[in-house]
């Protein structure tokens, strides 16, 4: 017989469980329909499930649609990149100082860095129009990569710092014994250690920077070859029709780089979920 905690437990799954299928499974499934119905069977009543006319004539179409599909395809995956490495070479060092080391205002910053996760971009807007105006970096990808790198640093060093004090202090003390200096036991010693939590950070980062494009894209940029996929898709949305299907399949397309992450990084993504989870 289970008992009244097992229950809630349960309960807690399964509810967690159905609320994934309905708002995040259920739609991309749903997506995947609509890019196999021709644009004139999307809409009709009453709603048919499945379907003879399935093709995949909108992955070929989307292609002369928007003719630029593939550069913003590119755009999006190099912002997010840019945006993912220039952020971690940051949060490393800034990560590991707030793990192991004492200095003034550590806490307050600390306290600071929490207080940016709970703003998101679109309050900022303004301020950083001006500011990305006055650098002249306005029309270029610095325009999207560098308020990305801004805002997703505070939530790297949350992570990462978390992760960096589970590893024992005693192995770099013996480093430190052996006359390593500072920066040799976090390279040679700590990083191979971390390695887990660099990838789920790293990944987080990326989803982070790939997510918010379309907001920085559309206020930052107006340069149409420079622009991501998010703001590519409006090319869909024509003056007297929008081509759904196809707006589907290249949305579904460009989320495919996140899904391969997500696939090949799988087994770094556990251990590092993970670390830290058992106490010894």
């Amino acid at each position: 017989m289970m008992d009244r905690y097992t229950k809630l437990q349960l309960v807690g799954i399964y509810a967690a469980l159905a609320v994934f299928l309905t708002f995040i499974l259920l739609p991309f499934f749903e997506m995947f329909m609509a890019s196999l119905r021709p644009l004139e069977h999307l809409f009709r009543s009453p709603y048919q499930f499945w379907s003879d006319d399935f093709s995949l004539q909108a992955y070929k179409d989307m292609w002369v649609t928007v003719p630029l599909l593939g550069r913003y395809i590119f755009n999006s995956i190099f912002i997010a990149t840019s945006v993912t490495v220039i952020t971690m070479v940051f949060v490393v060092p800034a990560a590991y100082a707030y793990a192991r080391l004492d200095f003034p205002f550590k806490n307050i910053s600390l306290g600071i860095f929490l207080g940016v996760n709970m703003f998101t971009g679109a309050v900022l807007l303004i301020p950083l129009y001006r500011v990305l105006r006055t650098m002249g970096l306005l029309n270029t990808y610095w325009a999207m990569i560098v308020p990305g790198v801004a805002f997703l640093i505070p939530t790297g060093i949350w992570l990462l710092r978390s992760y960096l004090e589970k590893i024992p202090r005693e192995l770099e003390e013996a480093a430190f014994v052996d006359g390593a200096s500072r920066m040799y036991t976090l390279r040679r010693v700590v990083l191979p250690l971390a390695v887990p939590g660099l990838i789920v950070v790293s990944v987080a980062v990326f989803i982070g920077a790939y997510a918010q494009q379309f907001l920085f894209a559309i206020t930052f940029n107006q340069t149409r070859e420079l622009q991501p996929l998010p703001a590519g898709l409006f090319e869909f949305i024509g003056y007297q029709s929008v081509t759904w299907n196809e707006m589907m399949a290249a949305a579904l397309v460009g989320v495919l780089p996140v899904m391969l992450i997500f696939l090949f990084l799988q087994k770094y993504l556990v251990a590092g979920l993970t670390a830290g989870a058992v106490k010894e």
